[in-house]
This record gives structure tokens, C-alpha cells and sequence, in this order.
């Protein structure tokens, strides 16, 4: 895998041709999450399954974007952004994120996200903007 960490400060980048994938139940716990998922959060496999998938929210995030994200998953079944991520160690890597509501046959709900790398332009556009929403918050 072409996992690289920035000479110049704690971000990491992975490669355009991967896709970090997790799937997690109806409570947020996560049930699945691929190697690139564990080697990008730098956490083992056995540390991820069954740990909300909260655990890589960076602080920088606002609450805001993920409460766009469960209006858009309840009412379109999906949702699309730009999502800081931490690290265990921590560090920090962006992510274009699609998170997807599964209903399965049996009608239990899961949740799979699949995330690629975003532009720079993407990411510039969001440093400011998620900086003012949370500055916001209370």
C-alpha cells in the first residue's frame, strides 16, 4: 500500500487508486473495516471492530457535518463530504467520504462508508469553512 506521512507536519495520504472501506450496525459500532481503513487510522484491525466509528472524528470536525450527514442518510439513504480524520497517533488525513445506508434482507440496517482521497481544492475549500463552524459551536 502507498501510505506516506507529510515531511512538514502529521498528515498522511494515501494513493488515488485506494479506497478505505467500513461498515458499521445500526448503533455505529464498527463491524468491518479494510486494511487501508486500519493502516490510514493506524490502529489494528482487532482494536477497530466493535468501537464506534467515532473514533477517528477529528476535532476539528464540526458537529454540524455529521448531524448533514444522519439527516441526509435518514431522508436520501446517503450522504457525500469532505471529512477530517484522526489518527491513533495523532495524526491526521482527509478523506471524500460516501456513507451509505444497507438494508439487508433480513431488515437489519447497516452502514458503509467508502472514502477516497479528496482534491486539495476540496480540502482548501473546507479548512475555513468547518474553522467558522466550529467556532460556532457552543
Amino acid at each position: 500500500m502507498s501510505v506516506t506521512k507529510s515531511e512538514s507536519s502529521d498528515e498522511w495520504f494515501f494513493s488515488s487508486d485506494q479506497y478505505i472501506l467500513s461498515e458499521t450496525d445500526d448503533k455505529g459500532l464498527i463491524v468491518y473495516a479494510n486494511d487501508l481503513f486500519c493502516e490510514m487510522a493506524a490502529y489494528k484491525i482487532e482494536e477497530l471492530i466493535g468501537q464506534p466509528h467515532n473514533i477517528v472524528r477529528h476535532p476539528d470536525m464540526p458537529r454540524i457535518a455529521f448531524k448533514s450527514l444522519w439527516d441526509d442518510i435518514k431522508s436520501k439513504g446517503f450522504w457525500t463530504g469532505i471529512v477530517k480524520n484522526l489518527r491513533k497517533d495523532g495524526g491526521y488525513y482527509w478523506v471524500h467520504a460516501t456513507a451509505l445506508r444497507k438494508i439487508h434482507n433480513d431488515g437489519q440496517v447497516t452502514y458503509l462508508s467508502v472514502r477516497r482521497v479528496p482534491s486539495k481544492r476540496e480540502i482548501e475549500t473546507c479548512i475555513p469553512l468547518y474553522a467558522e463552524l466550529k467556532s460556532s459551536e457552543q
